[in-house]
């Protein structure tokens, strides 16, 4: 077996998502694959847009568009970073999540997908699926499923 050499994680900002990040950047500086960064989005309707803009005025922005996701995406990298990864890319992406990794996982051909294993357990994710369950049907390459939550 070789080594992975193009590893793609998703991540969304929260602490869930930022422990996938820290177990693909340990394997990507083990193995020197290239690190990709993933955040899906969905454009803020023009309706919330409007309301946004006259509640925040100036700073709007923040949560407008890819943004939030631009934010996650740094955060990311410089966990990234400290875990020892060192060839990074970002990639925030419009649409859902799963979608998104399936995506850039075939675009990109990584070899290793990297999520977390929140809502594996939880009554929502057994109706409704969850994103690494969902994942699992749908990748194009291996999955590692990375213990980040304690089962719910």
């Amino acid at each position: 077996m070789s080594a992975y050499r193009t590893i793609l994680v998703g991540t969304d900002g929260s602490d869930t998502s930022f422990r996938a990040v820290d177990r693909a950047a340990q394997l990507a500086a083990a193995t020197g694959a290239t690190l990709l960064l993933a955040s899906a989005f969905h454009p803020m309707p023009t309706r919330e847009r409007l309301s946004a803009s006259d509640r925040l005025g100036d700073l709007a922005y923040k949560v407008q568009g890819s943004t939030p996701a631009e934010d996650a995406l740094r955060a990311a990298r410089e966990r990234a970073v400290a875990a020892g990864a060192k060839d990074i890319e970002e990639l925030a992406v419009e649409g859902d999540p799963v979608d998104v990794i399936a995506k850039v996982a075939r675009e990109r051909a990584a070899d290793l997908v990297v999520v977390g294993n929140r809502g594996l357990n939880s009554l929502a994710g057994r109706i409704l699926g969850s994103v690494p369950a969902n994942l699992s049907h749908r990748s194009p390459c291996d999955i590692l499923i990375v213990h980040t939550t304690d089962g719910k």
